[in-house]
């Protein structure tokens, strides 16, 4: 089976002499129908039955716009929908399983917030048939007799409530007027309104439009919003969105609850591993190629799908989804080492008006060659002193003298610049573009060949956070500071970003301070650790920089969470709150490592 896709982005024919089409052998032989435009100017159709898969389409495009895939044969039976001529396509579909949770796990623009919305009867899947109406009668021939048949028929004819919590919630004041209250008010069908607004911490954002929300309140009312409705199958499209390590779990939690109680099914989408670990029963890992397609891997248990993951080989698929496995370490990352001080600053505070938030920190230190992770509730001050550290605000108690070049990518980014990607490196950091470590440690892995004819304003959410890490870590500088370089990157880029970090570090025996509620991304990064402690939106202090030990036991005494090791790829899980690991851990002070890996 032979897929092409075609990039309508990227696709410019007005700017390009249909290189495609004109150095196409099956064209130059005499079949013009291989690839083909109507009307000068407009883009290309390729024929996938004509195509030989040569490639040299592939490579003769200027712009990059042109996929040609090899798949198995036997996916064709698969097709669940195909949005276009030369399109991305989805294969296969996961199954709501009753009295689970399942979650699905993959790269951004794979497909997986397109399952949903066939799950949730909000769209039909065409089954390949893009050039005609998609219609449910054609859907349930093609699954009778199968487990998903019975679901889908359901859907269908409106026989099962389904509630989706999606997964852009800051677009929620674009669609819903009024305040929290009257929000949350007129879905609560379960009669469990205090009970959430308690559990989910959102009592202060009851009176407020949701318009002047955040976007971990958005997130939170969204969840509650979702987790109201009386509904026989529950979506939550990455609920982890936004949310620090506290919330993230306590939203885990929730869910769970939801199938506990009445046996209902549950379907996750989520990033965060050791949440998507905690919270589903089994997993459907997703692979392919973003933007062109994606098929539905098979379901396994939680664990065995996420060790696979980051594996990168599917057995049962005999499939390898990445060329690297991701691998975490088998012992407590080392201790901090003694090398020579970058920064020491010593008490300074920031006060915000008389009666806002107050930041506070005793001091610290940073070393030369040190990644410092920092960890800490949302509204708590991290972002505060980066910003100070950055020289982007002043303390109003102390003073802050650093003698040292800065590199900063904020928490919220803008896409500022006019013109294309491309141009952006080359007029803001020309000589770091061209440097070869930059571009294969830095601009390849974090995907940036793909992304230079686009408009910085065109940039999705994903992209322009890729860009602007890509940006940090190209300048010069003797101090790094990202703020929540994981905001909607998936796992795998996380992963690549954090590789990415360590390596500009080492070669360059620089420093670099990260803010991240990502559990697993400050593990595969950080040295030592900075601790945030406090009342959010009230008060917030820093503890360290201090070892990672001492850190993360500090840290997650503070939620109430405790974290082992899995004991095949070594990566950070959640236990289960009061199970005998969990007591356990609790009892030996050791919230974070296990008792027998701690020397």
């Amino acid at each position: 089976m032979r897929v092409a896709v075609l990039d309508r982005d990227k696709c410019q024919p007005k700017k390009c002499n249909y290189e495609c089409i004109n150095y196409c052998p099956k064209v130059r032989a005499g079949v013009p129908e291989t690839i083909y435009h109507d009307e000068p100017g407009d883009q290309p159709v390729i024929s996938e039955e004509l195509c030989i898969g040569c490639g040299i389409c592939v490579n003769k495009c200027p712009f990059d716009a042109i996929d040609i895939i090899n798949l198995p044969d036997e996916l064709e039976e698969d097709l669940v929908h195909q949005y276009d001529e030369n399109a991305f396509r989805l294969f296969r579909l996961p199954v709501p399983k009753q009295g689970q949770v399942v979650g699905l796990l993959g790269p951004n623009g794979i497909g997986k917030s397109t399952a949903l919305s066939f799950l949730n009867g909000r769209s039909t899947p065409n089954l390949g048939e893009w050039a005609s109406e998609a219609s449910w009668e054609d859907v349930l021939d093609e699954y009778a007799g199968t487990e998903l048949h019975d679901y889908l028929a359901q859907v269908a004819e409106g026989e099962i409530e389904v509630a989706t919590k999606p997964q852009y919630v800051d677009q929620m004041p674009k669609v819903v007027d009024g305040n929290v209250s009257d929000l949350l008010a007129s879905v609560d069908e379960r009669g469990k309104l205090d009970e959430l607004v308690d559990q989910l911490q959102i009592q202060h954002t009851l009176d407020s439009e949701l318009g002047n929300l955040s976007g971990g309140e958005l997130q939170r009312v969204a969840i509650a919003a979702t987790a109201l409705k009386d509904a026989d199958v529950y979506m939550f499209d990455e609920p982890s969105s936004y949310l620090d390590v506290e919330q993230r779990t306590t939203t885990a939690r929730l869910i769970r609850e939801l199938v506990d109680e009445a046996d209902r099914r549950v379907l996750v989408v989520e990033h965060d591993l050791a949440i998507l670990d905690l919270v589903s029963d089994v997993v459907h890992v997703l692979y392919g190629e973003q933007a062109a397609y994606g098929i539905m891997g098979l379901p396994r248990s939680t664990r065995g799908s996420i060790n696979a993951y980051l594996d990168g080989f599917l057995p049962e698929e005999n499939v390898r989804i990445r060329e690297e496995e991701i691998e975490f370490t088998a012992h407590p990352p080392r201790k901090r080492f003694e090398r020579g001080e970058l920064v020491t600053y010593g008490e300074i505070a920031k006060q915000y008006g008389d009666d806002g938030f107050r930041f506070h920190t005793d001091g610290g230190t940073l070393h030369e060659g040190e990644v410092v992770g920092v960890l800490g509730p949302n509204g708590i001050g991290k972002t505060t002193l980066v910003k100070l550290l950055a020289g982007g605000e002043d303390p109003t108690e102390g003073t802050l003298d650093l003698d040292v070049q800065v590199s900063y990518k904020p928490q919220y980014l803008k896409a500022e610049f006019d013109g294309t990607v491309e141009s952006m490196f080359y007029s803001t950091m020309a000589d770091a573009w061209d440097d070869p470590f930059f571009q294969h440690e830095v601009g390849r892995p974090l995907g940036l060949d793909d992304l230079l004819s686009t408009d910085v304003n065109d940039l999705s959410g994903g992209e322009l956070q890729r860009v602007a890490c890509a940006l940090c870590l190209g300048r010069d500088a003797d101090l790094y500071l990202l703020d929540e370089p994981s905001a909607f990157l998936d796992v795998n880029q996380r992963m690549l970003v954090a590789k990415a970090l360590r390596r500009v570090m080492e070669q360059r025996s620089t420093s670099a301070l990260v803010v991240d509620h990502d559990v697993y991304l400050i593990d595969l990064i950080a040295d030592s650790l900075m601790v945030f402690e406090g009342e959010p939106g009230v008060e917030g202090t820093s503890h360290g920089p201090m070892d990672m030990r001492d850190g993360m036991n500090r840290f997650l005494a503070n939620v109430d969470v405790t974290f082992r090791r899995d004991r095949d790829t070594k990566r950070p899980r959640i236990n289960k709150p009061g199970s005998r690991k969990d007591k356990e851990q609790k009892r030996e002070g050791e919230y974070y490592y296990d008792p027998e890996l701690v020397s």
